[in-house]
C-alpha cells in the first residue's frame, strides 16, 4: 500500500473529518434499517388494508380506513421512487460498464422475477378462484330457489289478505242487508248483528268492529275489547270513505286488517282484523331482502371481481416493490464487493498491484475473498518486487556484460550446442560485416564460412581451445584475423555451447611485413648501392679507352654495351633509392600549410605531365589549414595523382571500352575537424585482394616497384591520417568503374592561420 505522508493537523481540522465519516457510517446503518422497514411495512399495510375492507368493513366510510389507503398510496409512490431510481443508477452503470454492474442487473431482473411471476400465477388462480365461486353463487338452481320462497311467502300473504278481504265484504253485505230491512237499527241492535255476522265467517275473526268517521266504536263483535282497539289512520280513514277497502298489516299483534265503509250506514265503517303467523310473516320479509340482496349481488358480479382483482393488485403492488426493493438491497450489498474485486481485478491486470479491497468483518464467504485477495496482492507485490530487485541485478550484469564485450576491440561471438549463433558483440559485427537481426540463428557456417574449417576442427577433436589465423574478404578489404575457438561449459562440465573470439591482426601483419621489408631494404641498398658506382665508372672507362683502337662497326657495339651497363645501373640506383626512401622514411617537419594550395600544386604538375587526362575537380575556394609536412604531402599527393594516371593508362594498354574518356576526379569535403581528399579515376581498377596493394613490393603495373602506395599510406598515417582504397563510383550511367584513394586528414580550424 502507498503511504504518503502529509502535515499534520489540529484537532479542530479533523474533528470535521470524523464527523463526515461518523455520518457515512450512520447512512449506511440507516439505510439498511429502512430497507428492512420498508419490506417489513408491506405485509403489515397489506394485512391492515385487507381487515379495513374486509372483517372490519364497517369502519369502511371511518377516517381510518382513508389513512390506511393514504399510506398504501404514499407507500407506493416512495418505494417506486427508489426502485425507479435505483434502476436507472444500475442501468447508467451497466451503460458505463463500471464493475458489478452486470451482476446487480442480473440479481435485480432475478429478484423482480421471483416477485412477479408467483403473484401474476396468484392473482390469475385467485380471480378464476372467485369467478368459479361466484358462478357457484349465482347458478339457476340458486336463483329458482330463492325466487320459489318468496313466491311462497308472497302467496301466503296473499291468501290471507284475499280471505281477509272476503270475510270483510261479506260480512259488510250481511250488516248492509239487515241495515236495509230494519231502517232503524241501533247501536245496540248493530252490535248483535256483527256478532251474529261475524260467527258465520268460516275462516274466524279475531276482532270486528263498527267504527264512525272519526274512528270511535259504534259497536263491537264478539271477542272484540276496547283495550285491543287500534283506532286506524286518519289516511286509512279517508281511502275507505272513498270506497276502497283498505287493509294493513299489524306485525305487532300478528294480525291482518280491513276497513271498508258500511254504504247502508251513514258514516259507519267495518274494522275487523285475523290473527296470522307472525314467523312467517317475518320469514317472508327476510326472503324477500334476501333475494333483493342476492338480485343486487349477482347485477354487481362484475364490478366486484373488478374490486376484488384491483385489491389484489394493491396488496401485489405493496409486495411486488418491497421483495423488488428486498432484491434491489441484497443485490448491492452482493454486487458491490464482487464490483470491487473485479475492478481490483482489472487494476490488478494493469500491473497495479498496490490495489487493495476494504475487509468485512463478516465471515461469509464475499467478505473472506476480499480478505484472500488483498492477502495475494500483498504477495504478488513481494514477489514482483523480488523479481524487479533481481532482474534489475541481471539487467545490470548484463548491461555491464554488454558494455565489456561491446568496448572490446577483439570480436566476440556466443555458438549455441548446435553452433547457432547466439550472440555477436559490436566489434564481431564490424569485423565481419555481421546484421544481428540478420544472422542470430544462423550456423556459424552460414554467417561466417572462413570460420567453419576451424570450427569442425574443435567439434571433432578433444581439444577444448583451438587458434589459427584465418584469411577473409569484407566489402572488398582482405582482413587477417587470429581466430580463437573455445567450448563453453556449465558448473557441471555439461556443454552448454561455444565462444569464438578473434582480433583483427591485419594491421599488425602488415607493420610486421613493413618492419622486415624495411630491413631487407636497408641491406639491399647497402649491398647494391656500393659496386653501382665502380661499374658505371668502370663502364664509361672501357668505353672511352678502347674505342679509338676499334674500327667503326665494334665501337658502335661497344658504345651500346656499355650504354646498356650504364642505364642499367641507372634503373638498379633509382630501385635502390627507393628502398633507401621506404627504409629511412624521415619524421615528417610539420608547419601549418594550405591544403588546398598544396593539393591545387600537386594538380598543376599532373595536368602538365598527363595532358591527355580530363581532370575534374570539386575544391574549396578558401583556406584549409593543417599542421603537415608540405614535402611529404605533395608526394603522397602526386604519388595518388600519377597512379590514377598510370591505372587509366594500363586500361588503354589493355583494351579500354567503347567510348571511354579518361577522367580524374578530385573532391574535397571539409568537416569540422578533418578534411577529406577523394582522388577517383576510370582506369583499370583494383584487384580484388586489394589490401595487399600497400604492402611492400606489390604491384599491378609491370614496371611499378610496388613501394609507391606503401609509402603514401606511411606518410599519411605520420601524420594522425587515414588513407583507404575503394571502387570509384561510375562517372556516368553504366561507366566503367576505376579505383578511388581516400585520405582523411586532421586539419586546424578555420580562424587558425587566416590574416
Amino acid at each position: 500500500m502507498r503511504v504518503v505522508d502529509e502535515p499534520a493537523q489540529s484537532m479542530g481540522d479533523k474533528q470535521p473529518l470524523l464527523d463526515r465519516l461518523g455520518e457515512w457510517r450512520r447512512s449506511r446503518r440507516v439505510r439498511s434499517v429502512g430497507t428492512i422497514g420498508l419490506v417489513v411495512l408491506a405485509p403489515v399495510l397489506a394485512l391492515a388494508t385487507f381487515l379495513a375492507l374486509g372483517p372490519l368493513a364497517e369502519v369502511a366510510d371511518s377516517p381510518g380506513l382513508r389513512l390506511i389507503v393514504l399510506a398504501d398510496l404514499v407507500y407506493i409512490l416512495v418505494v417506486a421512487t427508489l426502485v425507479l431510481r435505483e434502476v436507472a443508477r444500475i442501468v447508467a452503470s451497466r451503460r458505463a460498464d463500471s464493475a458489478g454492474s452486470k451482476l446487480h442487473l442480473r440479481l435485480t431482473a432475478i429478484f423482480g422475477a421471483v416477485a412477479l411471476i408467483p403473484t401474476v400465477v396468484v392473482a390469475v388462480l385467485a380471480v378464476l378462484s372467485v369467478n368459479m365461486g361466484l358462478e357457484g353463487w349465482f347458478s339457476d338452481r340458486v336463483s329458482t330457489a330463492l325466487g320459489n320462497s318468496v313466491d311462497a311467502a308472497v302467496a301466503y300473504q296473499e291468501e290471507h289478505r284475499d280471505d281477509l278481504e272476503q270475510d270483510a265484504r261479506a260480512l259488510g253485505a250481511f250488516l248492509n242487508l239487515n241495515r236495509r230491512a230494519v231502517p232503524f237499527l241501533s247501536d245496540g241492535d248493530l252490535r248483535q248483528v256483527l256478532s251474529q255476522g261475524q260467527g258465520q265467517i268460516q275462516r274466524g275473526l279475531r276482532e270486528a268492529f263498527v267504527i264512525d268517521g272519526a274512528g270511535e266504536i259504534r259497536a263491537r263483535g264478539e271477542r272484540s275489547y276496547l283495550f285491543d282497539y287500534d283506532r286506524p289512520s286518519d289516511e286509512d280513514l279517508a281511502r275507505a270513505a272513498e270506497g276502497e277497502l283498505v287493509l294493513s298489516e299489524d306485525r305487532a299483534q300478528n294480525e291482518f286488517r280491513a276497513l271498508f265503509r258500511l254504504e247502508a250506514f251513514p258514516d259507519r265503517y267495518l274494522y275487523i282484523s285475523r290473527e296470522v303467523d307472525g314467523q312467517i310473516i317475518a320469514l317472508l320479509d327476510e326472503t324477500e331482502q334476501t333475494v333483493l340482496l342476492y338480485r343486487q349481488v349477482e347485477s354487481d358480479r362484475g364490478r366486484l371481481l373488478f374490486d376484488f382483482a384491483l385489491l389484489y393488485l394493491g396488496f401485489a403492488t405493496l409486495m411486488i416493490l418491497a421483495a423488488i426493493w428486498a432484491g434491489l438491497s441484497f443485490g448491492e450489498r452482493l454486487s458491490r464487493p464482487v464490483g470491487r474485486l473485479a475492478g481490483a481485478a482489472q487494476r490488478v491486470g494493469q500491473g497495479d498491484l498496490d490495489v487493495r479491497v476494504p475487509e468485512a468483518t463478516s465471515d461469509d464467504e464475499i467478505a473472506m475473498l476480499g480478505r484472500l485477495f488483498n492477502q495475494m496482492t500483498r504477495q504478488l507485490k513481494g514477489q514482483r518486487d523480488t523479481l524487479i530487485e533481481q532482474n534489475a541485478a541481471t539487467e545490470e550484469r548484463r548491461r555491464l556484460f554488454d558494455s565489456v564485450l561491446g568496448s572490446v576491440t577483439a570480436g566476440v561471438i556466443g555458438l549455441e550446442e548446435s553452433g547457432r549463433v547466439d550472440f555477436m558483440n559490436r566489434s564481431a559485427m564490424r569485423l565481419l560485416s555481421l546484421v544481428e537481426q540478420r544472422d542470430s540463428g544462423l550456423t556459424l557456417e552460414a554467417a561466417v564460412p572462413e570460420f567453419a574449417a576451424l570450427f569442425e576442427r574443435l567439434t571433432n577433436t578433444a581439444a577444448e581451445t583451438v587458434q589459427e589465423e584465418i584469411k577473409l574478404t569484407r566489402a572488398g578489404k582482405q582482413e587477417s584475423l587470429l581466430v580463437r575457438m573455445a567450448a563453453r561449459r556449465n558448473l557441471d562440465g555439461e556443454l552448454e555451447g561455444y565462444v569464438v573470439a578473434f582480433d583483427d591482426v591485419t594491421q599488425l601483419v602488415s607493420a610486421q611485413r613493413t618492419a622486415a621489408w624495411g630491413d631487407v631494404a636497408r641491406r639491399i641498398a647497402h649491398e647494391i648501392k656500393n659496386p653501382l658506382t665502380p661499374i658505371q665508372l668502370s663502364a664509361e672507362r672501357i668505353n672511352r679507352k678502347f674505342s679509338k683502337s676499334l674500327d667503326d662497326e665494334d665501337k658502335v657495339a661497344l658504345e651500346q654495351m656499355t650504354e646498356v651497363i650504364v642505364r642499367q645501373t641507372n634503373d638498379l640506383r633509382r630501385i635502390v633509392d627507393e628502398f633507401s626512401k621506404f627504409a629511412r622514411m624521415p619524421e615528417p617537419e610539420t608547419r601549418t600549410e594550405d591544403m588546398v594550395q598544396l593539393l591545387n600544386d600537386a594538380l598543376l604538375l599532373q595536368r602538365a605531365g598527363q595532358p591527355d587526362i580530363r581532370f575534374i575537380t570539386d575544391i574549396p575556394d578558401r583556406k584549409v589549414m593543417a599542421e603537415v609536412d608540405a614535402t611529404m604531402i605533395g608526394q603522397a599527393l602526386t604519388n595518388l595523382l600519377k597512379n590514377g594516371g598510370e591505372a587509366i593508362e594500363s586500361l588503354q594498354e589493355k583494351g579500354a571500352p567503347e567510348g571511354h574518356e579518361p577522367e580524374l576526379r578530385v573532391d574535397v569535403a571539409v568537416a569540422e575537424d578533418t578534411i577529406r581528399i577523394d582522388i577517383a579515376d576510370n582506369g583499370i581498377g583494383l584487384p580484388p585482394d586489394r589490401a595487399k596493394l600497400f604492402e611492400p613490393y606489390v604491384t599491378t603495373r609491370d614496371k611499378g616497384t610496388g613501394l609507391g602506395l606503401p609509402i603514401v599510406k606511411k606518410i599519411i598515417e605520420e601524420h594522425g591520417g587515414t588513407l583507404e582504397l575503394r571502387d570509384a563510383p561510375p562517372f556516368s550511367e553504366g561507366a566503367h568503374r576505376g579505383a578511388m584513394a581516400r585520405i582523411t586528414l586532421p586539419r586546424l580550424p578555420d580562424r587558425h592561420g587566416e590574416s
